[in-house]
């Protein structure tokens, strides 16, 4: 008998479910080249040109044409204008995008009740059993592909598996109109081959931690036991020795809430000039980012509240591709949106920041290469 050893039970992988992680691709902007026809074949990007904010926005997100050139998703707009000069900024149109998410919702409930979204442009899809009693999870997500091409005429990306965690990276394979099926049997080994800095939420400290370990491959992370992990990287090397497992047995939420951290303050005295405005987003990003810590939240979406003195409210929300906790990042993003739609002649009564689409900070994502191989499943 083994005295002061501790030992784990391995995690059990749940392999019975099929699910669909549907992305639009580019949604915003092929929303726009959808509008306006002339865009087709040429760079879109949704910000304000910084032409019009003396430099200040970022980039929401750019069509496949704008992304040639270096554009991306949370890149400043002097950045995106600088690598393309001749892109098309469009501010967006976010009462139109939220519209055809609607519509694209209404056909994943052709095929299930079973949908966790995630976002007005991705959602989870539980379809193991199914209103078309289809067996094959792979066909239903080409028939929604083909649905929303026909009806919506926009093209999204899908990734089937059995688990949440790994359709949703699936789903980055084949951009744009791709599809890639990742069943039980393909999974440990894909995850096993990954570079160490292909996982999600893996920074650059924590690589440099990990090769000082002998980790620099999910085979090497495999190798490593869960206390091992968990005495090195605290958090993550719990949640690391669970995903290159190929574990996520959380189910499809049907009833997700869709919570938010936020917090306003109205001022007795209004405010009036630009240096009293950023020192108070500041303020209030540092205390969201607080109760996000307490939370154990993070969120994709950062939205920011101004009332004028005239009691005229205006709110304006910007989503990003990446989670958002740190207080520093929030405030870098609600100055951005305070640059869009602040107005300096008026006093400012009260302003208010709050994170909206939330989820725990042990969610990850994992950025992966190309697959080149579509696998059957």
């Amino acid at each position: 008998m083994d005295i002061g050893v501790v030992r784990f039970d391995e995690p059990k992988r749940d392999t019975t479910r099929k699910i669909i992680h549907i992305d639009m691709d580019a949604f915003f902007a092929s929303v726009e080249e959808r509008e306006n026809p002339d865009l087709k074949g040429k760079p879109v990007i949704i910000a304000r040109h910084p032409k019009e904010t003396g430099g200040k926005g970022v980039v929401a997100t750019a069509n496949y044409e704008a992304r040639k050139f270096g554009v991306h998703s949370a890149m400043s707009a002097q950045k995106a204008f600088e690598l393309c000069p001749h892109g098309n900024f469009i501010s967006g149109h976010y009462e139109l995008y939220r519209e055809v998410s609607a519509e694209v919702r209404a056909i994943f409930e052709r095929y299930t009740d079973i949908i966790e979204p995630l976002s007005l442009d991705e959602a989870y899809l539980d379809v193991t059993e199914n209103k078309k009693k289809i067996a094959s999870a792979t066909r239903i997500a080409k028939l929604i592909q083909r649905d929303i091409w026909q009806e919506i005429h926009l093209t999204s990306s899908a990734g089937v598996s059995y688990n949440k965690f790994i359709a949703k990276l699936a789903s980055d394979y084949h951009k744009p109109a791709g599809i890639t099926v990742i069943p039980p049997d393909k999974a440990l080994a894909f995850l096993r081959e990954l570079p160490i800095e292909k996982f999600y939420g893996v920074g650059k400290k924590t690589v440099e931690k990990m090769h000082e370990a002998a980790i620099y491959t999910g085979e090497d992370l495999y190798q490593k036991n869960e206390m091992e992990l968990i005495q090195g990287f605290k958090r993550m090397g719990y949640s690391l020795y669970r995903k290159v497992r190929g574990i996520d047995n959380s189910p499809v939420q049907v009833s997700r809430e869709r919570k938010s951290v936020g917090r306003e303050l109205t001022y007795g005295k209004n405010l009036t000039t630009v240096q009293e405005i950023l020192s108070e987003l500041r303020f209030i990003a540092n205390k969201v980012q607080l109760s996000l810590q307490k939370n154990q939240k993070h969120g994709k979406t950062v939205v920011l509240k101004v009332r004028y003195s005239n009691f005229e409210t205006v709110t304006k929300r910007l989503t990003l591709p990446n989670y958002v906790k740190d207080g520093e990042e929030i405030f870098f993003h609600a100055q951005n949106l305070w640059d869009e739609i602040g107005i300096m002649d008026r006093g400012i009564r009260l302003l208010g920041i709050t994170v909206t689409n939330l989820d725990p900070l042990s969610y990850e994502n994992i950025v992966l290469p190309l697959w080149d191989k579509e696998i059957s499943y």
